[in-house]
Parts: structure tokens; C-alpha cells; sequence
């Protein structure tokens, strides 16, 4: 093997609280690493918005454009065709008041029952509009359209645990997009399937989330010769790009044994961190050390890793830290509390 890439989502934390959430955290791998490693400047083709989406679009080769085209993507990991049409994702959210504000709730569970009961409400609805709604999977939901909206939009993980109104679609055609959302709401305020879940103490899926834009992309490029990790995203750019993705359990072995470049993507932090749940991201942060970053220093120091890159995507921030085998026999380079990252 030569070169592995890691990705890791929201590990740097903002300073006024990244103290309290590392306090005893021991991650001596971790912050060897960083320590020993040297900071590398982006490409300017690779994410500036510190998002996942960019990031993968950039590295395997999609130019910039009004919008990712991430549901054509994962449409396909779906087990659907995008064929000619335009797909938008269209997931179905909870939308929370908190007082003069909307906060936007991803990956609330449901049943390939329910979601397919509030699709064809959607289908009813609009129609005449030619808007066309699937739901594959349970939550994650599709809209298809023959035309191209002029819209820019923000992904569910920008978004999750923030103000709706202050991401909702933008450009040309955005107050269309606007009046979709709002009648979305009005639609599921009193659907059949909310009641049910709300008489049961579940929470209700009061609107969708329109993002990620596009038409299929015909050629993706090809950086690695694996995909490893727990990111459905990853895996259906490795799908779409023909690369084998493995899910990773802990075990890093079959990954590093190639001998070709290999990306590792690792979303573990994400969720806990939407939730507002610091001791679920200590623990997860417990787990990146020992089922991630200490196999893989290992394999660095025994030759296996050429070169063992971490990229740390946070939001609006994307670091870059790049680890060669000669760079591990450095101890004067000392380790620093992972609380020296903390985001400005």
C-alpha cells in the first residue's frame, strides 16, 4: 500500500466548549499524530466549505456547480436509475419551534410504510406541478423533476440543529422552492401517519429537506482503489465511481492490506454531536483512537502506509494533516492536547 487517506467529521470543536468536552479524554495516538504530522495547504479543488459533500465531490472529480449533485448519486446506492432527469434529495425532517426559530431535526426514525403513505400525499399534492416524490429508503426521499431549478441549497448536515430560515434555498427560482416548503408542512401538519406517531410518544415528520441537486454524472474519477469506513455517503461515491467499499466494524486489516491508495471515511462523530450529546462524542472520539487512528499509526510505523493523511472537516473548516513513515521516529515533535485544535 501506498498512500491512505482518513476522513473524520466534526472532531475540532469551537474553542468556548472544546475544553470541557476533551477534559480526561486520554488520546495519546491521536495526538501523537497531529503532533508529528505537518499541516498541508488545500487545493483550491478541494472543500473550502468544510462539508463531506464538497469534499467527495471535489476528490473525485466534480467541478464546482450551483449545486452538488449528490442525490443522482446516492439514488443509485438507493437501487434507483437517475436516467436523464434532474433528482433532488428530499428527506423528511422534524422541525422544531424554539422560540423565534425553526431547528431542523435529520434522521428522525420511520417505517418504509410511513414513508411511502407521506410520498404519495406528496405525489397527490403536487401533481401538477410535475414533481415526483420516492422514498427508497425510509429516510432518505427523492424528487424528481424533468426541468432544472435555478436554486443553490445547503445539505442536511449543514443545517441539522440550526435556524431553517436562514438556509433555505436561494437564487432565482427560490421563493417557488419557498412556497414548496411551506405547503409541505401544511400537508403533513394533520397526515394520518403524524397522528399515529404522535398518539405512540414519536415525533412527527413535518416537513422534508430539499438539497443536493443534480443530474447523474456520467464519469467519476477513480483515486483509490478502496473505500473503507461507516459513511453511506462514501460508499455510494465508491459505487458510482465502480470502487469495492468495505463497512468498517473496527477491524482495519482488510483495508490496509492493498497495495493501492485507500480512503477511510469516518462519520462517528457526527451524530452525537447533532444531538448536543458531548458524552456520546467522548466516547465516540474514544472509539476514532483505538479502532481507527492507533491500527493505522501501527501500520505506518511497520511500513505498511507509505503515507497516512487525515483530513478533519468541520463546519466552514476543512484541515489537513499529512503523516509520513519518516515523520513517526520524530519524538521531539511533542504531543499537544487535542483541546490546541479548538476551532476559532
Amino acid at each position: 500500500m501506498r498512500n491512505v487517506d482518513i476522513v473524520i467529521l466534526d472532531l475540532f470543536l469551537p474553542q468556548e466548549f472544546f475544553v470541557d468536552a476533551c477534559a480526561g479524554l486520554a488520546v495519546p495516538v491521536l495526538e501523537k499524530l497531529l503532533a508529528r504530522a505537518k499541516p498541508a495547504l488545500l487545493s483550491s479543488e478541494i472543500s473550502s466549505t468544510g462539508t463531506l459533500e464538497e469534499w467527495l465531490c471535489r476528490t473525485f472529480g466534480i467541478a464546482r456547480q450551483m449545486d452538488e449533485p449528490i442525490a443522482p448519486i446516492t439514488l443509485m446506492a438507493d437501487g434507483m436509475q437517475p436516467a436523464t432527469c434532474y433528482w433532488l434529495r428530499a428527506d423528511p425532517v422534524y422541525l422544531q419551534m424554539q422560540r423565534t426559530q425553526l431547528s431542523l431535526h435529520p434522521d428522525v426514525p420511520l417505517n418504509a410504510d410511513e414513508a411511502a403513505q407521506l410520498c404519495a400525499s406528496l405525489n397527490t399534492h403536487f401533481a401538477a406541478e410535475g414533481l415526483r416524490f420516492f422514498s427508497p429508503h425510509p429516510q432518505r426521499w427523492y424528487l424528481q423533476m424533468e426541468s432544472v431549478p435555478n436554486i443553490v441549497t445547503h445539505s442536511l448536515a449543514q443545517v441539522a440543529g440550526r435556524n431553517v430560515q436562514s438556509h433555505l434555498p436561494t437564487g432565482q427560482d427560490a421563493l417557488r422552492w419557498h412556497k414548496v416548503f411551506n405547503e409541505v408542512q401544511m400537508l403533513f401538519f394533520e397526515h394520518a401517519v403524524n397522528q399515529a406517531r404522535e398518539a405512540r410518544d414519536d415525533l412527527p415528520i413535518n416537513s422534508i429537506w430539499l438539497w443536493g441537486g443534480g443530474k447523474a454524472v456520467e464519469h467519476l474519477a477513480r483515486p483509490y482503489t478502496k473505500v473503507c469506513g461507516d459513511s453511506f455517503l462514501a460508499g455510494a461515491f465508491a459505487q458510482a465511481a465502480g470502487i469495492p467499499y468495505q463497512i468498517s466494524s473496527g477491524d482495519l486489516t482488510r483495508c490496509v492490506d492493498d497495495e493501492g491508495d485507500v480512503l477511510i471515511v469516518w462519520e462517528g462523530l457526527r451524530r452525537p454531536l447533532q444531538q448536543g450529546d458531548l458524552y456520546a462524542w467522548r466516547d465516540s472520539v474514544q472509539c476514532l483512537e483505538q479502532s481507527y487512528i492507533a491500527p493505522l499509526w501501527k501500520a505506518l510505523r511497520n511500513g505498511r502506509i507509505k503515507q497516512l493523511s487525515l483530513n478533519v472537516l468541520n463546519a466552514g473548516v476543512t484541515q489537513r494533516f499529512v503523516l509520513t513513515r519518516s515523520a513517526v521516529w520524530k519524538p521531539w515533535r511533542l504531543s499537544k492536547s487535542l483541546t490546541r485544535y479548538a476551532l476559532v
